[in-house]
């Protein structure tokens, strides 16, 4: 019962509320400045001067605060940075927990951003309407002000030309009171003349017209003062004041309206903070400490078993001098197994936990079996990712090469010679260095690895392949057995560009053993060489491989045609120009480097050649 009437009485009081809400907002209607406050203008003044300089104290709190969430948004920004993982620390970055620390910075910089967000926001939106609001109505207060002065100085003029009117009447009155009694003492005193008497009878006669004239002038100017006045106070000041009151009045409203801005654009990035916390939330939730664990494990493991109980050594028995061999033994022994374990801070200064096991040389023949595998397979797999690499990028140059030697109105093919000689090289030596840590991988997989390694548990599971990990974080298989066969090296530079390059002249691949490159070409004709680029180069005859071959350049049939959407201004060496709507024939499509070779007729020589953006024109193929 009691929380009824509680909950009663509050709704009563909301209502009431209301209801005096909405009685003194019609009272307020009905209610003006020019009617009720007519005679307090110097107090309105001082009133509306207070309410623009709030106006402004609130623009001016509003800077400091922008000023605020900047230096805040910088300094989150620099605490980010300063905590970003070093280079020599991104090795521990595989750990779940340090993957989280990693997100939590990347949350914490996207804080930074959004505390930016309300600073621009605020500075444009909310301040600078502040700011341009305080001056218009400053602006217009003065107007009105000077409107309202010029009014009250008009009445003041009437008021004083009534007054002076006044001032006239009195003295003509007087003087005139003044002549009728001296022509009345002279019309009685019989020793005066008859002309004497009728000359006072004459100055009567003027002071009393002189006064009537300053009674009629005074009653003119009273009737013009009453006038003036009363237009002034039923009309133009209560205009005057009534202006003052709708600058206020938008001067009160802007305050609103800004102040619900500014809240409204801490509201909007409110989501995105939401966003950024249940981020770093999801961070923290996504540590695994067995994970964590695992990958020490796979990162530290030695491969080394533990060592056998010593035996006992019965020195009644024994040679002393087969008794000191055994020792120095057992102490090899155990420096083997131990070396790389948590021990192995002795062995070299500065080591911490998570760089256990560093290397020298350059098959990683002092790291432990588990470690040296890994490393050997991480190397050959960056090896592998730079031979592709390097073999896209020479297949572009023989492609180049190729169509410059076909039509050399598109370039000399001389051109790029030293660019495709200097691939070969680098290809060549990646590849010995390919095939030497295949051979130190082998060696390395013929070291049996301890039982109890997890390592071992996962080459199990994994069919006899290892997985070796990427610097990129992908994993490649690789078989254990240990069979590196030399042409595997050489299949790393053979890529499907090459049989692009062939079809696109022929539309097959040509295999004519023996035949000899062009002699101006200059180019060898190795493995890595593509059909027509030349002679074959030392090295691959002496080592021994299949030499490719020549391929007669033929004229390539279209693929299709294709329309210029936009038009094209040749700026480089192998394109040509296009206007827009043009028609071109397709002679080879896109090959993945966004230009597509096409061709047009030509009156002078018959066709034109090159290649055009991808983009830039819309492709129908034939079927």
């Amino acid at each position: 019962m009691l929380a009824l009437l509680a909950g009663g009485s509050s709704r009563s009081s909301s209502n009431n509320k209301l209801a005096e809400s909405e009685n003194a907002a019609q009272n307020s209607n009905n209610m003006s400045w020019g009617n009720e406050l007519w005679d307090q203008n110097e107090n309105l003044a001082i009133h509306t001067n207070r309410g623009i300089d709030a106006l402004d104290k609130y623009a001016n709190f509003l800077r400091d605060r922008v000023a605020i969430e900047t230096e805040y948004a910088g300094k989150l920004r620099r605490l980010v940075k300063n905590y970003q993982p070093k280079k020599k620390e991104e090795e521990d970055y595989e750990f779940t927990s340090m993957q989280a620390f990693r997100n939590v910075l990347k949350e914490v910089g996207d804080l930074a951003g959004q505390r930016e967000v309300v600073s621009e926001s605020l500075q444009l939106q909310i301040i600078a309407g502040v700011t341009l609001l305080s001056k218009t109505l400053r602006e217009e207060r003065k107007k009105c002000l000077s409107d309202g002065a010029s009014l009250q100085q008009n009445l003041t003029t009437q008021l004083s030309s009534l007054d002076r009117a006044k001032r006239n009447y009195e003295k003509a009155y007087r003087d005139s009171e003044k002549a009728v009694d001296s022509y009345k003492r002279a019309d009685m005193d019989l020793n005066l003349s008859r002309a004497e008497v009728e000359r006072y009878k004459n100055v009567m006669t003027s002071k009393i017209q002189q006064s009537d004239d300053a009674k009629n002038e005074y009653a003119n100017q009273l009737q013009k003062t009453n006038n003036l006045q009363q237009q002034h106070f039923s009309m133009l000041l209560p205009a005057v004041l009534n202006r003052l009151q709708e600058l206020d009045e938008k001067r009160t409203r802007g305050f609103r309206e800004f102040i619900v801005g500014a809240a409204d654009v801490e509201s909007s990035v409110a989501p995105i903070i939401a966003r950024c916390m249940e981020g770093i939330v999801k961070a923290g939730e996504s540590i695994n400490e067995k994970e964590d664990t695992f990958k020490v494990i796979e990162r530290y493991q030695s491969g080394f078993t533990p060592p056998r109980d010593i035996p006992f050594e019965d020195l009644s028995k024994c040679d002393p001098d087969s008794v000191q061999d055994s020792h120095y033994s057992n102490s090899t022994s155990n420096h083997l197994t131990m070396r790389g374990t948590m021990s192995a801070n002795k062995l070299k200064k500065r080591v911490g936990i998570f760089n256990i096991f560093g290397s020298n040389k350059e098959d990683f023949s002092d790291l432990p079996p588990n470690q040296r595998r890994k490393k050997l397979q991480a190397k050959i797999a960056e090896l592998q990712q730079k031979i592709a690499q390097e073999t896209n990028a020479r297949d572009g140059l023989m492609k180049m090469k190729i169509v410059y030697e076909a039509n050399s109105s598109l370039g000399n093919p001389m051109t790029v010679e030293g660019q495709l000689n200097e691939s070969e090289h680098k290809l060549e030596k990646l590849k010995v260095d390919l095939k030497k840590y295949q051979g130190f991988l082998e060696k390395a997989s013929q070291v049996p690895v301890a039982t109890s390694s997890p390592q071992a548990n996962r080459n199990q599971l994994q069919n006899g392949h290892r997985t070796s990990r990427h610097s990129n974080g992908s994993a490649d298989d690789h078989h254990d057995d240990g069979d590196d066969q030399p042409d595997d090296a050489g299949s790393l530079s053979r890529s499907d560009s090459e049989d692009n390059v062939a079809q696109i002249q022929n539309g097959h691949n040509n295999n004519n053993n023996g035949s000899s490159a062009s002699p101006e070409s200059g180019l060898g004709t190795s493995h890595t060489s593509l059909p027509g680029s030349g002679q074959g180069s030392a090295n691959e005859n002496a080592i021994g491989e299949d030499t490719y071959y020549e391929t007669e350049v033929e004229t390539l049939n279209p693929l299709g045609t294709c329309k210029a959407l936009y038009p094209f201004e040749a700026s480089s060496e192998g394109s040509i120009p296009m206007n827009e709507g043009e028609e071109l024939q397709v002679i080879e499509i896109d090959q993945g480097d966004g230009w597509t070779r096409v061709r047009r007729a030509n009156n002078s020589n018959g066709w034109d050649e090159g290649f055009v953006p991808t983009s830039y024109i819309e492709c129908t193929l034939y079927a």
